[in-house]
């Protein structure tokens, strides 16, 4: 059947237009589903064989009442019965299929003269009877009485067939007997039937219009609720009244164990355990059932699944016209994408998406948790750790590199710590620990040592070994605070002493601290003054030959001279200008600065300017230098950069081309603070030094016997030596260590024995000076016991009373100590090193806020901690 525009709502009127449409006589212009023509036509053809035995009855019936005529009527009577018959018998064998395949209006119309002929035969049979043809009204009584029986019970609401019948019965019994005066009463039956087939016609068609639609919609439902639960989305299920399975999409099913042997199983064997399953109102899943109410939307976990399924079930009871309950009726569809998208969100909410531990705002709830106790505050320790030199590796390698670096770090941290608390990054290169419950400081302090052990081993990085450290700030609750800020705070505070105790260590949070933070966040609001005012200034110590005693060289040393605490070491505000993100601009106006005045000493005197490793990371160092050396006229083999072996943390391919870049440039290179550092002697192989300055560490007390310095120095000068380098000894303050450097082979001397630090006027006086810039030693004669230079805060208690100062450096014997004006000499007081640690000791000088102080016996160095008095160099 050609398809043609379908049936819609708004073309129903339309429809019921035209006599012909209505009687399936004209093309109704959509397709009509073929399931009723189907049907028409099997019955019709199905029904035909009564026809033909209501023609046979009707014949014997007539044989019967003229039995005496048999002879008479035997040949006419079997003639056009048979003929009728005939004709009916090759009606009903008609090829049904290839009728049901016409159209509707065509096959419509081969049915009309069929219908006609079939009647046509019947009543030209009948009428040719010796009664009939005798009495016409019979004739016609008899006909039409069959036609009204064939329309109405063999050809149904297919009226139209009935008038062709009727047509034909009529037009018989016309031809046949000649009576003219039947026609008016057979026109008018004809016309009544007619009347009557079209009304009713109009009647079929509104009623077969509106079952076409339902139809239609039916089947557009129905594909579509396929076609949802095809795809997956959806699906449907239906219980009976006991709560078992009477439908279930087949989609679904066979996702599940058990398919099809899943119909007549509670609905209920298919949710599983897991998060409460509440929908409006929070009520669950088994309320509704058991309540027999509807439901939407309820999240359920699937049990049969054979992966992790979560569902969202709708159903609503299913009731009869007497409101009497038969069972459920629903839907559901897949919530599992949602909820794994919700659970990532959750993730990314608590978690860091870089290294996967707990961000800052899981680990700040985590802190709460374990500061909040039963009535009263609760204890945990908090570790805050923060990377050393994570930034160069960032700088130098990329931020892929440091990435990969930081996923590291924490897998490390997470391994160390295990179970005992929460590992989280709070951001960069800042952690955070936190472990719940009441802690030994000496576990605390054994745990804060492992993790920077650990976390201070070589790390591969995309091909490279990086090596970097870790500094911790420990505070405990609730001693050290009692809500998450107080406790942050401290605890960030012990990491800045950690930092300023030269990194690589912990500190346990102290009350001083809070001095301490506050004094370093002015120095550096002084300092960032201090670079824009000009406040800051070089000062020059000489390189001596040691077979000469000419000076070769002034190292240039950055100093400032604060205008209310004074002259304040580069050992304290250094590592506050490289936190605060100035040492670059320090370094630049240091480079420029240096050249400026080297350019006015004699052409043989180099100046040797330190560089950071933040400045060595910095791809435009070179340009810097070679833009400073044109302004200044100074010649390239004139300027020594002093490098520390830090620089080669990531030995790769970036420190080979910066090494390379200042060779073109022509400066020479200096390896400062030798065998201080973190790196191997394998990079002596391939870095272009033009000389080994020996650590001062290594000079002060080599001539003391019994010290092992010396050998130290030994190896370093005969290393140098094979590689053709030349080596500066550091530090040299008395003869008997000037003495001892000659003897061991070193080259060129720097220290207090040829003079302190000086400014530019003065370095350039002394090598106009008659002497041609040679140098004479001065000092002690024999070494003295080694000071630790370090910067933090201690109590001082004399008279009951207890005073902060600041100590600045500390031997064995005393110390100097600031904060205390016009102390007079010989004043007895004791120090308050560490918490619980106190010293008896006597003032012996003071000058304004200064004094020396000697302790009445000899003191350990290490009660002041490791790392606070680690040595810098302060000229």
């Amino acid at each position: 059947m050609t398809l043609k525009r379908p049936i819609e709502d708004d073309t129903v009127e339309e429809k019921q237009a035209g006599v012909l449409v209505a009687l399936g006589l004209a093309d109704a212009g959509y397709d009509r589903p073929p399931t009723w023509l189907v049907n028409a036509v099997r019955g019709i053809c199905g029904q035909w064989p009564l026809v033909l035995f209501m023609k046979l009855c009707a014949g014997v019936m007539i044989l019967l009442s003229h039995r005496a005529q048999w002879g008479g009527l035997l040949s006419p009577v079997l003639g056009f019965a048979l003929l009728s018959l005939l004709v009916d018998i090759g009606i009903w064998m008609l090829p049904r299929s290839r009728l049901i395949a016409l159209a509707p209006h065509w096959l419509m119309l081969a049915l009309l003269p069929l219908s006609a002929i079939s009647a046509g035969s019947f009543a030209w049979w009948v009428t040719g009877l010796p009664d009939i043809v005798a009495a016409p009204e019979l004739a016609m009584l008899l006909s039409l009485g069959g036609v009204v029986l064939v329309a109405v019970g063999i050809f149904g609401s297919q009226r139209i067939l009935g008038v062709a019948f009727g047509t034909g019965v009529a037009a018989a019994i016309c031809a046949r007997l000649d009576q003219v005066t039947l026609l008016p009463a057979i026109a008018t039956y004809q016309l009544a039937l007619g009347y009557v087939a079209v009304r009713q016609a109009r009647a079929d068609q509104r009623s077969l219009v509106e079952r076409q639609l339902a139809d239609i919609r039916n089947v557009r439902a129905e594909r579509m609720l396929s076609e949802y639960e095809e795809s997956g989305h959806g699906w449907f299920w239906e219980t009976d009244r006991n709560g078992r399975l009477t439908y279930l999409s087949e989609q679904m099913a066979s996702k599940l164990s058990g398919g099809a042997d899943l119909i007549g199983r509670p609905f209920t064997d298919l949710i599983g355990p897991g998060e409460p399953n509440q929908g409006d109102g929070g009520r669950t899943l088994g309320f509704h059932l058991t309540a027999r109410s509807s439901f939407s939307e309820i999240a359920v976990r699937a049990a049969l699944a054979r992966d992790e399924r979560w569902w969202s079930i709708s159903g609503r009871p299913i009731l009869n016209e007497f409101g009497q309950f038969f069972g459920f009726r629903g839907s559901g569809t897949d919530l599992t994408e949602m909820q794994r998208s919700r659970a990532e969100v959750t993730r990314l909410a608590e978690y860091d998406s870089l290294t996967g531990l707990s961000n800052r705002m899981q680990m700040m709830r985590t802190l709460e948790q374990a500061i909040v106790g039963v009535g009263k505050p609760g204890e945990c320790a908090l570790f805050l750790l923060d990377l050393d030199r994570f930034k160069s590796v960032n700088d130098t390698m990329g931020h892929p590199a440091g990435d990969a670096l930081l996923r590291q770090v924490g897998q490390r941290l997470q391994r160390v710590v295990g179970e005992k608390g929460r590992v989280g990054r709070l951001g960069g290169d800042e952690f955070k620990v936190v472990l719940p419950g009441q802690h030994d400081r000496a576990a605390l302090a054994a745990l804060a040592d492992r993790i920077i052990d650990t976390l201070s081993q070589p790390y591969s990085v995309e091909g490279s070994q990086v090596v970097i450290g870790a500094s911790i700030g420990v505070a405990i609750a609730p001693d050290d605070g009692v809500t998450t800020e107080a406790l942050i705070r401290n605890a960030d505070l012990a990491l800045y002493a950690a930092k300023g105790d030269g990194r690589g260590v912990h500190r346990f949070y102290a009350p001083a601290m809070h001095a301490d933070a506050e004094d370093r966040r002015q120095l550096e609001q002084d300092l960032r003054e201090a670079l824009a005012t000009d406040g800051l200034h070089l000062e020059y110590q000489p390189v001596v030959s040691a077979a000469t005693e000419r000076v070769t060289g002034f190292e240039a040393l950055l100093r400032w001279r604060h205008p209310v605490r004074g002259a304040i070491s580069p050992a304290l505000f250094v590592p506050i200008a490289e936190d605060a993100g100035l040492i670059s601009q320090i370094g630049d106006w240091v480079m420029r600065t240096a050249c400026a005045d080297a350019a006015k000493w004699p052409g043989d005197v180099r100046v040797a300017v330190n560089v950071s490793p933040i400045q060595f990371a910095n791809a435009s160092l070179p340009g810097t230098i070679v833009n400073a050396l044109a302004s200044a006229g100074l010649d390239a083999q004139r300027l020594e950069l002093e490098i520390t072996e830090s620089v080669f943390l990531n030995d790769d391919g970036v420190t080979e081309a910066m090494f390379k870049s200042l060779k073109n440039v022509g400066v020479r290179l200096a390896l400062d603070d030798f065998g201080t550092g973190y790196s191997s002697l394998g990079y002596l192989k391939n870095a272009p030094f033009d000389k080994i300055k020996i650590d001062q560490s290594f000079v002060r007390g080599a001539s003391i016997k019994g010290n092992r310095n010396s050998a130290i120095i030994k190896s370093i000068v005969s290393l140098a030596e094979a590689l053709g380098m030349d080596t500066t000894a550091e530090g040299a303050e008395t003869h008997d260590e000037l003495e001892l450097i000659r003897s061991l082979g070193c080259s060129h001397i720097q220290g207090y024995i040829y003079g302190k630090p000086m400014v530019a006027e003065e370095a350039l006086r002394r090598l106009n000076a008659d002497q041609g810039g040679a140098m004479m030693a001065s000092g002690y004669r024999a070494s003295r016991e080694q000071r630790k230079a370090m910067f933090r805060t201690i109590g001082v208690v004399h008279g009951g009373h207890r005073y902060q100062a600041r100590i600045r450096n500390v031997s064995a014997g005393g110390a100097l100590i600031e904060g205390l004006w016009h102390v007079p000499n010989g004043t007895r007081f004791q120090l308050e090193l560490a918490d619980g640690v106190l010293v008896n000791a006597e003032s012996r000088w003071s000058s304004e806020d200064r004094m020396g102080v000697e302790f009445d016996g000899p003191v350990d160095a290490t009660l002041f901690g490791a790392a606070a008095g680690a040595l810098r160099k302060a000229g």
